[in-house]
C-alpha cells in the first residue's frame, strides 16, 4: 500500500479567487500523476471551507475557501485531512460547523478538530488494501481554540509536558491496539526555520514508543529533515503544498515534496519524496529544480542520522528503512 502525505493545503484568498475561473483540479497541477499512485492521500487542510462566518478577532490572516472547493479536494483523491491547525476556526464556529458536513458528503475523513473536546480528539479510522489505518491529529498552535464543550482543536502543548501530553500518548496506545498502521499528525511549532526543535524530536520518539508508526509534522512553512526512529519515519515538517503566500527567497516556502510511503500492511517501508514547487496558486513537480531541493532534504535528514538516495529513474529522493 502507498500513502501520500502532503503539507499544508490552503485553498483560500487568491487560490479561492483562481478556482472561480478554472477547473477544480487546477491547484494540483501535474502532481496528480504522482498522487494517483497512492492508495491513500492525506493532507493538512489549512483553511475552512464555508460561505458564512465572521473573521476571528485578533488574527492577521484569515483563510476561507468557497464550499464548492471541496470538489477540488475530491478531484485530488484526498481521503483524509487534519483539521488540527491555527486556521480551521478563522471564521468562527459557524463556518466550522458548515464545513464538517461538506467533508462528510465528499467522503473525506477528518480528525483534530470537532464540535467538542471528545470529537476533536477522536481518531479517524479507514480501511485500505486490507489494513486498518488510524489517524490522530493534534496541534500546539492556537491554545485559545482548544476544544472543550464548544467547537475547537485538539490542543497539546509541545514545549512543555503536562496532562495533555500524557493523555495524547495514552490515546496513541489505545488507538494502536485497535488499528494496524497508526499515523499521528502534529501541526506544531513556529512558521520558519529548518532547524528541528529538541522538544519536537523528544515527543516524536515518545509517540513511536507509544505505538505510532508514522509521525507526520507540519505548520512550519518550510520542510525539515526526516528521521527514522525504530524504523518508523518521522516527518518533522512537510512544509507548504499549495497556497498563495509570498515566497521567502532564502527559506523557499514554495518548495516541498509529495511524501509517498510504501507499507507492508502495518509496517512502514521505503519513503519516496517527489520535489514540488508552488507557482501561480498551483503546485507542480519541481522538474529541473528537483535535485537541488532533494539535496537540501538529504543534508537536513543526514543531520538526523538518516541516509537517503536520489533516484534519477523515479525523480525522487528515497529513504529506506534499515534491514532487520
Amino acid at each position: 500500500m502507498w500513502i501520500a502525505l502532503l503539507g499544508d493545503v490552503m485553498l483560500g484568498r487568491l487560490v479561492n479567487d483562481r478556482l472561480k475561473a478554472v477547473r477544480a483540479e487546477y491547484p494540483w497541477g501535474d502532481t496528480l500523476s504522482v498522487l494517483r499512485k497512492a492508495d491513500v492521500r492525506i493532507a493538512n487542510l489549512e483553511c475552512v471551507l464555508a460561505a458564512g462566518g465572521e473573521p476571528a478577532p485578533g488574527k492577521t490572516f484569515h483563510f476561507r475557501s468557497d464550499p464548492t472547493n471541496v470538489e477540488s479536494l475530491r478531484r485530488a483523491g484526498i481521503d483524509l485531512v487534519s483539521l488540527a491547525n491555527n486556521h480551521v476556526l478563522d471564521f468562527g464556529p459557524d463556518a466550522f460547523r458548515e464545513m464538517l458536513p461538506l467533508l462528510d458528503a465528499a467522503g473525506i475523513l477528518h480528525a483534530g478538530a470537532g464540535m467538542d473536546a471528545e470529537a476533536a480528539r477522536r481518531p479517524a479510522v479507514l480501511q485500505a488494501t486490507g489494513t486498518t489505518i488510524g489517524f490522530i491529529a493534534f496541534t500546539d498552535n492556537q491554545p485559545d481554540w482548544e476544544a472543550d464543550r464548544n467547537p475547537g482543536v485538539y490542543y497539546v502543548p509541545v514545549a512543555y509536558a503536562d496532562r495533555r501530553t500524557t493523555e495524547l500518548l495514552e490515546l496513541v496506545r489505545r488507538t494502536k491496539s485497535r488499528t494496524g498502521l497508526l499515523i499521528v499528525s502534529a501541526h506544531w511549532g513556529a512558521n520558519w526555520g529548518s532547524a528541528l526543535p529538541s522538544e519536537h524530536r523528544a515527543l516524536a520518539h515518545a509517540l513511536v514508543d507509544a505505538g505510532a508508526d508514522v509521525v507526520y509534522g507540519h505548520s512550519p512553512h518550510v520542510f525539515r529533515g526526516v528521521e527514522l526512529y525504530r524504523n518508523r519515519p518521522l516527518l518533522y515538517s512537510a512544509g507548504d503544498f499549495v497556497d498563495d503566500y509570498a515566497v521567502d527567497p532564502v527559506e523557499r516556502n514554495d518548495q516541498s515534496f509529495i511524501f509517498l510511503l510504501d507499507t507492508d500492511g502495518a509496517t512502514p517501508g521505503a519513503l519516496r519524496l517527489y520535489p514540488t514547487s508552488i507557482g501561480e496558486f498551483q503546485v507542480r513537480l519541481a522538474g529541473a529544480a528537483s535535485p537541488e531541493i532533494a539535496h537540501r532534504m538529504q543534508r537536513l535528514s543526514a543531520q538526523l542520522g538518516t541516509p537517503s538516495n536520489w533516484r534519477e529513474d523515479e525523480g525522487c529522493l528515497e529513504i529506506a528503512p534499515d534491514e532487520e
